[in-house]
Parts: structure tokens; sequence; C-alpha cells
């Protein structure tokens, strides 16, 4: 319900409520009030405006708040912005706010800014009016101020209002502190922050910070703070416990873990449940999860799923089903189970279209957990606020690739000169991929990698893989 008593119409309006001054309690009804407000008592018009508003007579409402705030009840214009908002004009509802904010109201000057950005696009106006309202004591107001800093590029500012905000409280401005710490490559206080926002209660930070730990070698440190994660239902804090258990060799909790990730509709979580639902002897469960993230188009649960029901059910149809589903998104190997089966079945023509040794896929081998870690920081510190996210496959696969071709160079006084002439890459090519690995794993202060150039990277290191294997 609106906040007129019976107003449906206006339930869904996005307005802020009016203000309860706290006196209402000690007012008389209708009848006390009446006489004093006619007779001038700005209080009494006020509060009148307020009994007529619980009693859904808005035009009452309205006459008795502009009598009060007309005497310079800055409640009542304030209600008065409120009422605009919500059932009269814009250009209304600004005047009022106007009128409350001017004296320092900051709630007023919040609710004043929040439309002058969102209604009019007005963002000058707005950030003076937020910065009225944050200098005013207004939490709200320097977290909207911090956000505002960041679009604009000023970092600096941002983690000012951001730590004033969070220092009062505001646990996502410490979350976000923490990212705007570790782009600058200060790890210390990114964790710092993260860890108070997490110790909070902010699950997002507490996953952050558990992949910060993993990143830097702590598995039973990010332990701890992925369940904080887990216990307020993070799909992705329960995938990295599943990840930690099965390292252990729990494959009873690795599947607990999994298969809570998985029912979120996360498709490698459901795919991995799967595995481990093969592990542990339970086919039918494994042909469940199989199936959901075959279902989404993860090739190799369709393989996999192909393979189960084959081995379990003799289903040669539906293993032939789900193979060429495989096959037809570059699963080599579900490519060549795919032409057997057909030529078994004695179906030549067929097999003609799916050769044996088709492409496969092109990064399919498990990377150290804590170059996941990076690669999963990056792409969350690039897509929070609204940048164009980096699929964190590709950046796991550029972190692997260097890692694996790197591994016989003892003397790393120049990877660059010797990865380009092992491999005949141009040295740029090389170098370029360098500056992209080192910002995913230590940024301090340099601009994330774009799309384009993890584009760029993603082909270098392909080079790499296919001149120095292994693939």
């Amino acid at each position: 319900m609106g906040w007129w008593r019976g107003d449906q119409e206006t339930a869904a309006v996005s307005a802020p409520p009016p203000r309860n001054t706290g006196y209402e309690r000690d007012a008389g009804g209708e009848s006390d009030l009446l006489p004093a407000a006619h007779g001038g008592d700005v209080r009494a018009a006020h509060l009148l405006g307020r009994h007529f508003a619980q009693r859904g007579d808005r035009s009452a409402a309205r006459h008795w708040w502009e009598r009060a705030a007309a005497g310079g009840n800055m409640d009542s214009a304030y209600n008065l912005g409120v009422w605009h908002e919500k059932h009269g004009s814009l250009g209304e509802a600004v005047r009022w706010y106007e009128l409350a904010a001017g004296p320092g109201d900051a709630e007023a000057a919040v609710n004043l800014a929040t439309l002058l950005l969102e209604q009019r696009g007005d963002l000058p106006a707005a950030r003076r009016w937020f910065e009225r309202a944050a200098r005013a004591g207004s939490r709200a107001a320097a977290r909207r101020l911090a956000l505002i800093c960041e679009d604009v590029g000023e970092v600096s500012a941002a983690g000012e209002w951001h730590r004033g905000a969070a220092l009062d409280g505001d646990l996502a401005s410490a979350h976000d502190l923490g990212f705007l710490a570790y782009a600058a490559g200060e790890e210390d206080e990114a964790l710092r922050w993260w860890e108070t926002a997490a110790r909070g209660g902010h699950a997002p930070a507490a996953y952050h910070l558990g992949l910060f730990l993993q990143a830097n070698q702590d598995p039973e440190g990010a332990a701890v703070f992925y369940r904080l994660a887990a216990g307020s239902e993070h799909p992705g804090a329960a995938s990295r416990l599943g990840g930690i258990a099965l390292a252990r060799g729990d494959l009873r909790a690795a599947r607990a873990w999994f298969e809570r990730a998985a029912h979120t509709g996360r498709v490698y979580d459901q795919r991995t449940a799967g595995f481990v639902c093969v592990e542990m002897g339970d086919p039918r469960a494994a042909g469940h999860w199989f199936g959901r993230a075959a279902a989404g188009g993860d090739a190799d649960a369709a393989f996999n799923l192909g393979l189960l029901l084959i081995a379990e059910h003799d289903d040669l149809r539906g293993g032939r089903h789900w193979f060429r589903q495989a096959a037809r998104a570059g699963h080599r190997r579900a490519a060549a189970e795919l032409a057997s089966l057909l030529s078994a079945a004695g179906l030549p023509d067929e097999v003609e279209t799916w050769p044996p040794d088709p492409p496969g896929p092109v990064w399919d081998r498990a990377a150290e957990p804590e170059l996941v870690a990076r690669a999963e920081l990056a792409a969350a510190a690039v897509a929070r606020r609204g940048g164009t996210p980096l699929p964190v496959g590709d950046l796991t696969e550029i972190l692997g690739t260097w890692d694996l071709v790197t591994r016989p160079l003892r003397d790393r006084t120049d990877v660059t000169a010797w990865l380009a002439g092992q491999s005949g890459l141009s040295p740029n090519a090389i170098e370029h991929l360098g500056s992209v690995r080192a910002a995913l794993l230590r940024p301090c202060g340099a601009p994330w990698p774009t799309l384009a150039e993890v584009a760029h990277a993603l082909a270098t290191v392909r080079g790499l893989r296919a001149r120095l294997g292994p693939r």
C-alpha cells in the first residue's frame, strides 16, 4: 500500500515516506487541532495535514501542509515534496524539497538530489545537493556522491566519500573501498575494508575476501569467509567451498556444496556435481546434474551424459544424441565417440559429417585455484560499476597458459624474448600479453584490460599453446 491509506493505485510508485516528526502522539484529534490551526498555529496545521493524510484525504492534507510550510514548518515542506513526487508534479516536488533543504534538511536534500539526477538528469545540481546532505551527516548522500565520483573518474574523491559512508556503517561502501584499494594495488587496505563489510554481514564482501585470500594461497582463511558468504546463500561461495572440499578428498562435503550452488542454475556447478556423484557411485544423481548442465549448453556435461547413458542403461540412441550436442559445440572426444557409434550402427553418410578429430575445446585443463581467484576478482572489479564484463574463463586461460608455457624457463630475466624466440610470435604480442597478465595479477593502479585487450591476449596465448604445447 501507498502511504495514503487505501491508496492502491500508487502503491508501486517509488517515493520516500512522509516524515513522522515524533510529536504526533501528543496531538489531539481533529476537533482539537482545527481551532488552533485556523488561529495560525503552525504545529497544529502540520499535524492536521498528517491526520488527513492518514485518512486518505489528499486535498485536505495538502491544504494544511501548505499552510504550515508557509508558516516555516520544514517538516510540512518535506511532506509536500513527498506528496508532489507521488501525486503531483515534478516541478512542485522540487520546489518544496528545495524549501525544506535550504535551511539544512539533509533528508530533503537527498530526495531533491535524487529527483534531479534520476528524473531530470541534472548531475551538477544533484551533486551539489548530495554534497550538502553528506556534509550534514547523511550516509546515503555520501554513498551516492562516491558512486557519482567513481562514474566520472574521480577515484580519490570517491574513496573519501565511500570512507565517510563506510565509517558511518555503510557496508556497501566498505565493500567498494575494498575494490578501490585492490585496483590501486593496496592489498592490505582491500583486506581491511572487505573484512569490515564481511563481518557486518555483507555477503559479496565475504566472497571477494575469500577470493583474495585464495589468490594469496590461503585456502583455509578463504574458507572462513566463503562460509560467511554461503550462509547468506551466495552461490559462488558454495562452489568455492565445494572445490576446497574436493581438493581435500571429502566427496560428501564437496557434493553438498556443489549441489547447493547447482540448484541456483550455475552450469559449472551442475556439471561438477555430476562428476562428484559419479565418483560416489550415484549414477542417477550424476545423470540428473549432467542433464541439467547439458540442457544449459555445457558440452562436457553433454558428453559425459552420453557416456553415462550408454554405460549404465545401454542407451545408444540417447548416447548418440548427447554426443552429437557436444560435438556440435566442438568437443573432440564426443565427436570421436559419435563417429565410432555411427560407424557401428551402419550410418557411414553421417560419419562423414563428424570427423573424429575436430577442433577441440579451447581450454579444458584446470588452472591453479589462486589463478582462478585472481581472474574472478578482476572480472568483478571491471563489472562492479556497470563495466563490460570480462569472461572469467578467458582471464583464467590467459593466466593459466602463461603459467603452463613458462614452466621450463629457469632464467626469467627476459621472458618476453624467450617466448617470442620459442614460439615465433611477435614480441609486441608477447609484451602485450605480459602487460594484461600483470594487470590481472597485481593491478597497482593500472587500468583494467578492456574486452578488446583480453581478446588480443587470448589470441596470443592460444598461439603459444599451439606452438609450444602441451594442448
